[in-house]
């Protein structure tokens, strides 16, 4: 996820960026989109707004070492990791985020904490896509919905993909026509003032071919299924909060 908050806001010249890892090769990777790369913790301190994308646990060691002012921002996007537990090891303002891949091609979907989310942080999160802010305790939704969800989506896009090419698409041409479905699809919801039960009608006309395929998705548990899986990445994002 740093990464790909990376690549997104390198594209907009906007920012000095450095990236600060121990791992050489996530340096090495991180380099062609960045000013400069460290693994001195001291160097990322110095920044303005700092980001921290590790994994939940170890987001209270690595902030306890980082040492910030009260003039600098701190913006976490660990799953399950509450503002108030971090704010105990550090003087900085934090704001808790949760983005998702498609921050890489500035198509992210976010959750920000509206309480203490600041303008710098809003700069950001606009750069690499669109953002919503919301209380504290609808984190883990979120977290399930934008931050876990682009897996559910691709997954579905797959299926979609595997059904054009069993009927005799090739799979470049499956994928292509799927993806950018999703893609299209995705883009009018948020263009249009019409609910999605009603763009749902205006794509089904009597009697045609849309409307035979929605017959089998309004008599099957597809969309059970999918609501479910929102559930348990939302029940997992509290057990690591709990945890």
């Amino acid at each position: 996820m740093g990464g790909s908050l990376l690549r997104g806001l390198s594209q907009s010249g906007k920012y000095t960026l450095i990236a600060c890892d121990l791992d050489p090769t996530a340096r090495e990777n991180a380099a062609p989109f960045c000013d400069r790369t460290t693994d001195d913790l001291k160097v990322a301190a110095e920044a303005d707004i700092v980001i921290i994308a590790v994994k939940p646990d170890l987001v209270e060691p690595i902030v306890s070492d980082l040492h910030l002012d009260p003039e600098q921002t701190l913006l976490t996007i660990a799953a399950g990791v509450a503002t108030d537990r971090v704010e105990q090891h550090t003087d900085a303002t934090v704001v808790r985020a949760m983005p998702n891949l498609a921050a890489d091609t500035q198509n992210m979907a976010a959750a920000v904490t509206k309480s203490t989310v600041t303008d710098e942080i809003r700069s950001i999160l606009d750069i690499v896509g669109e953002y919503v802010e919301i209380d504290e305790a609808q984190m883990d939704i979120a977290t399930a919905v934008n931050g876990s969800g682009p897996a559910f989506v691709f997954y579905l896009l797959g299926a979609m993909r595997d059904a054009g090419i069993e009927g005799g698409l090739s799979p470049d041409d499956a994928e292509v026509l799927a993806a950018q479905t999703f893609k299209g699809a995705a883009e009018t919801v948020l263009r249009s003032d019409r609910s999605i039960d009603e763009l749902i009608d205006a794509v089904c006309s009597p009697k045609g071919t849309t409307i035979e395929g929605m017959n089998v998705l309004w008599d099957s548990t597809a969309d059970e299924a999918v609501i479910e899986a929102v559930r348990a990445a939302e029940r997992r994002s509290k057990e690591l909060a709990s945890e």
